[in-house]
C-alpha cells in the first residue's frame, strides 16, 4: 500500500513538472506574439503550439488520442500561459532565468515521457529515443514554422535536441521496471542539466563551413576540363593536337 502511494505521489510530481513546462512554453510562445504585435489569435496559436505540439506529434505517431485533447488540464494550462503573456510583458532579466529553468526541466520531462510511452507501445530503442526527442522539441519546431523561421533545433543556437536525446538515453539505460519513476527522474536531471549548462556556457554543436572545400579559378577549371577531354581522346585512340599539350604545360 505504501509503495503504491509513493508511486502515485511520484507520478503526480512529474505531472506538475509536465504542466509547468506547458505553462512556461505557452508563455514563451505567446511572448513572441507580443513582440510581433499579433492579435489574440496569434497569442493563442503560438502559445498552444509551443506548449502542446510536441506531445500531439508523439501521440499521433503512436496512433493514440493526444493527451492535449483527452486531458483538459493541458489545453487549459497552455491557454493560461498565452493569457499571461497577453496581459503582462514577460521580458527583462528577472523573467529570463526562471523561465529558462522551467523550460529546461520540461524538456527533460517531455523527452523522458515520450521515451517511456514509446517503450510501453512496444517500440525499439532507437524509435523510443526518436519519439522522446520529438516530444521535447516538437513544440518549438511548430512554433518556429508558424513564424516562417528555420526551427532553432536545426542549429545555430544552444543545444536543444542533444539534451533531449541525452534524457531519452538515460531513461533507456534505466532498468525497465524503474523507468516510470527513477528513469523519469534521471531523465529530467540529465536533460535539464545539459540544457542549462549549454545556455550558461554557450555550448553548441559544430556547424558546416560554407567556404570549406576545393575552390578552382576559371582558368584552372578550363584546364581541368581540357585534360579530361584529352584523356578521353587518348582512350579512344585519337591524336591530341600539340597546342593542347602546350596549353596543358602552360597551365
Amino acid at each position: 500500500m505504501h509503495s503504491a502511494l509513493t508511486e502515485l505521489d511520484v507520478t503526480e510530481a512529474f505531472r506538475v513538472v509536465d504542466l509547468a513546462g506547458v505553462l512556461c512554453n505557452g508563455i514563451l510562445g505567446a511572448s513572441i506574439a507580443r513582440q510581433r504585435r499579433f492579435d489574440i489569435v496569434g497569442f493563442v496559436v503560438l502559445g498552444v503550439a509551443s506548449g502542446l505540439a510536441g506531445g500531439v506529434l508523439r501521440d499521433v505517431m503512436l496512433n493514440t488520442r493526444p493527451v492535449a485533447i483527452t486531458d483538459p488540464a493541458y489545453l487549459f494550462t497552455a491557454l493560461a500561459g498565452a493569457l499571461v503573456a497577453l496581459i503582462f510583458a514577460i521580458d527583462g532579466r528577472r523573467w529570463r532565468w526562471p523561465l529558462l529553468v522551467i523550460d529546461a526541466l520540461a524538456l527533460g520531462c517531455w523527452a523522458a515521457t515520450g521515451t517511456i510511452k514509446a517503450q510501453l507501445a512496444g517500440l525499439g530503442l532507437l524509435s523510443s529515443l526518436f519519439l522522446g526527442v520529438i516530444t521535447a522539441v516538437g513544440g518549438g519546431m511548430v512554433r518556429d514554422l508558424c513564424l516562417g523561421q528555420v526551427p532553432a533545433v536545426l542549429g545555430g543556437s544552444t543545444l536543444l535536441a542533444t539534451p533531449a536525446a541525452a534524457a531519452s538515453l538515460a531513461v533507456l539505460l534505466t532498468p525497465a521496471p524503474a523507468r516510470p519513476t527513477w528513469g523519469m527522474a534521471i531523465g529530467i536531471v540529465v536533460g535539464s542539466g545539459i540544457s542549462l549548462s549549454s545556455r550558461r556556457l554557450g555550448w553548441a554543436l559544430p556547424t558546416a563551413d560554407p567556404d570549406a572545400g576545393v575552390h578552382l579559378s576559371r582558368q584552372q577549371l578550363r584546364a581541368l576540363m581540357r585534360r579530361s577531354e584529352r584523356a578521353g581522346a587518348r582512350r579512344a585512340g585519337h591524336v591530341v593536337p600539340r597546342h593542347d599539350r602546350d596549353d596543358d604545360v602552360d597551365s
